[in-house]
């Protein structure tokens, strides 16, 4: 029969060996708030010495104050957790969808089931490697590390890990898609291809004042000032994820930020025409008419236009006038092109396109931003030489 013992174990807590064989450590990590009565808990091992040590282990860790009570909450468990407490009404419901999609797609398959205190670096390491392997892109694989790193983070918060497991891995690098904006001679024929579609408008304002398309479609009458010549971005449509997804109006920008930015005229001319336009469609449709957020952009009953059509009208325009490549999104890069070669010093540039940061700006733009260094180091140049001359 097994030796039963109590004996006092070194930094503190009682070692004994059940009558099973095993050897158990029983320590205190303090007391009940609401009874008062001491937490006690008990840890495991086939020999005394394996006990003593985990013993050892947890109590400097609770003297440094670092100990961590052993919880089995699972990564799924506690992602549905995070989500619901910690995401919910505080996150944009797009931004809510694709965390619980990446989520589902990615983070589930490949660790969910590992409870949450044994995620070490390596789990996380072999979910990025896996994702690169796998073709999907740097910006993706970035996206699932930042949702691991927020929801880990609130887990040390909450007191269930003490460390970030995310930091003991690297992410790949982001590769950075080279833009293709319309060039120069595209752009008077992109325009002149528009002529007569029933989204020209909206083309051209995101072409003009480099507008994201859900800001685009999302824009209502009350934020533009004709008299100031101003637009105050401070909405968008989205749509739900999934199949039908219903439209909505967001009341803020992708960056969380409202921005008053201020064109060129050439755009109040559009809207101008936008506007007639619309209340001869209002006019005509009586009491169909249902434009509850009197937004700019709608169809001949008032009702919001979709992305679909608006790309798929836009990609048979880009079509027409060689370029099949392009993106609607590319209307917003043209705007910032034409921006930086018409002389805009890039903060400019930044506020007129929401971006949170200069530097984000620069990254994007690069190839622009280099050709506007070159421009400048030639103004330089010119004059030095003209203080040249002068002496």
């Amino acid at each position: 029969m097994a030796r039963k013992s109590t004996r006092n174990a070194q930094g503190g807590g009682t070692i004994r060996q059940r009558p099973d064989g095993r050897w158990e450590a029983r320590y205190t990590t303090g007391r009940d708030p609401g009874t008062g009565k001491q937490i006690q808990r008990s840890i495991y091992g086939s020999t005394q010495k394996e006990v003593r040590q985990k013993l050892a282990q947890i109590t400097a860790a609770i003297d440094k104050g670092t100990y961590q009570a052993p919880n089995k909450i699972t990564v799924e468990a506690w992602m549905e957790e995070w989500l619901a407490t910690f995401c919910a009404n505080k996150v944009k419901p797009l931004t809510l969808s694709s965390y619980s999609a990446m989520i589902k797609n990615h983070i589930v398959p490949a660790f969910g089931a590992v409870e949450l205190q044994a995620v070490k670096g390596s789990h996380v390491q072999r979910l990025y490697n896996a994702m690169t392997k796998a073709g999907l892109s740097g910006k993706t694989v970035k996206n699932v590390g930042a949702i691991l790193h927020k929801s880990f983070s609130v887990a040390i918060k909450q007191g269930i890990i003490a460390a970030n497991p995310c930091d003991a891995a690297e992410l790949p690098k982001a590769e950075h898609k080279e833009i293709r904006p319309l060039a120069d001679d595209e752009i008077p024929r992109f325009l002149a291809a528009i002529d007569g579609s029933p989204m020209r408008n909206a083309y051209a304002l995101c072409l003009f004042a480099g507008l994201r398309e859900g800001e685009c479609l999302g824009l209502s009458w009350k934020q533009v000032d004709f008299e100031r010549g101003r637009i105050t971005v401070s909405q968008q449509l989205q749509q739900e994820k999934g199949k039908g997804g219903r439209y909505y109006i967001a009341t803020s920008t992708k960056s969380g930020k409202p921005r008053t930015i201020e064109p060129p005229p050439i755009v109040f001319e559009y809207l101008r025409a936008e506007r007639v336009k619309q209340l001869e469609n209002r006019l005509r449709a009586g009491p169909v008419w249902n434009n509850p957020d009197d937004l700019v952009f709608t169809d001949e009953a008032g009702k919001h236009l979709t992305f679909f059509m608006f790309y798929r009208r836009f990609k048979r325009i880009a079509a027409s006038i060689g370029r099949p490549d392009a993106r609607p999104h590319d209307l917003r890069h043209t705007a910032a092109t034409v921006a930086i070669a018409s002389g805009a010093d890039i903060k400019s540039v930044q506020d007129l396109l929401g971006h949170a940061t200069a530097s984000f700006t620069l990254n994007v733009y690069a190839h622009t931003s280099e050709q506007m260094m070159k421009d400048t180091a030639a103004r330089m140049q010119s004059y030095y030489d003209g203080l040249a001359a002068k002496g």
